[in-house]
């Protein structure tokens, strides 16, 4: 069985007068380790489905297994636990902690998963440095640059080594010399570690950072082709 595997998969919000069918029946299949791009419009489920692939939202129909673990079928509870265990996360807008600093915000991960304080500063100084922004440790969100706050957000992902990382927009507030910075940070720690990453986005220029690229629309997947050109640092 593929690590990720998706089967049947529908997400239909109900506000009691509309109903909305984000997804329409998804299947799909990612490999351990591969970079996945999932392109788009602004509206065609692609956040949809990067929640429900994640545990954060509750699909209406289908299942979602990830390493043969069947995560719909997980308390919130359960849930929680193997996202922290498992699982990284990178947004468009960072959601760095503002009264703390890179570091702080990148050993909360590690924390919170019952990682000693000691051992968790360790590991949080090791990846932003891997990321390249040790002299930026004890410097506040506000006092960083928006590519170095994605860094930070990025370190925050990979620091307790998930073995999936979920990357929603991760681009979409940079200009374009730092979204490639990024893209190709992203490709060399993905070589080095092996995560799992799925990156969603409606930036075609994206995809060729990407093993496959999966295009959607009104809900459903309308092509998954194999990328022959990645590119590389």
């Amino acid at each position: 069985m593929a690590f990720v595997n998706v089967r049947g998969l529908h997400k239909t919000y109900d506000s009691g007068t509309i109903q909305f069918e984000a997804l329409r029946g998804i299947d799909l299949e990612i490999s351990e380790s591969e970079i996945l791009c999932v392109i788009g419009p602004s509206g065609c489920g692609k956040s949809t489905l990067l929640n429900c692939l994640s545990g954060i939202d509750d699909p209406t129909e289908g299942y979602i297994y990830i390493d043969d673990t069947d995560i719909s079928k997980m308390s919130d509870a359960q849930k929680t636990r193997f996202r922290a265990l498992n699982m990284g996360f990178v947004f468009q807008f960072y959601n760095l902690i503002p009264v703390l600093t890179a570091v702080e915000n990148v050993e909360l991960a590690v924390l919170t998963a019952g990682v000693p304080s000691k051992q968790a500063r360790k590991q949080a100084m090791e990846i932003l440095t891997e990321v390249g922004l040790e002299k930026q440790a004890h410097h506040m969100p506000s006092q960083l640059s928006g590519g170095e706050r994605q860094r930070v957000s990025i370190a925050r992902a990979l620091v307790h080594k998930p073995r999936i990382v979920w990357a929603d927009e991760p681009t979409g507030a940079l200009d374009t010399k730092t979204s490639i910075d990024l893209l190709n940070l992203i490709l060399r720690l993905n070589g080095q570690l092996r995560q799992t990453f799925v990156i969603v986005t409606h930036d075609e220029r994206l995809s060729a950072y990407a093993n496959r690229i999966m295009k959607m629309d009104s809900g459903k997947i309308l092509s998954i082709e194999e990328n022959q050109a990645q590119k590389v640092q």
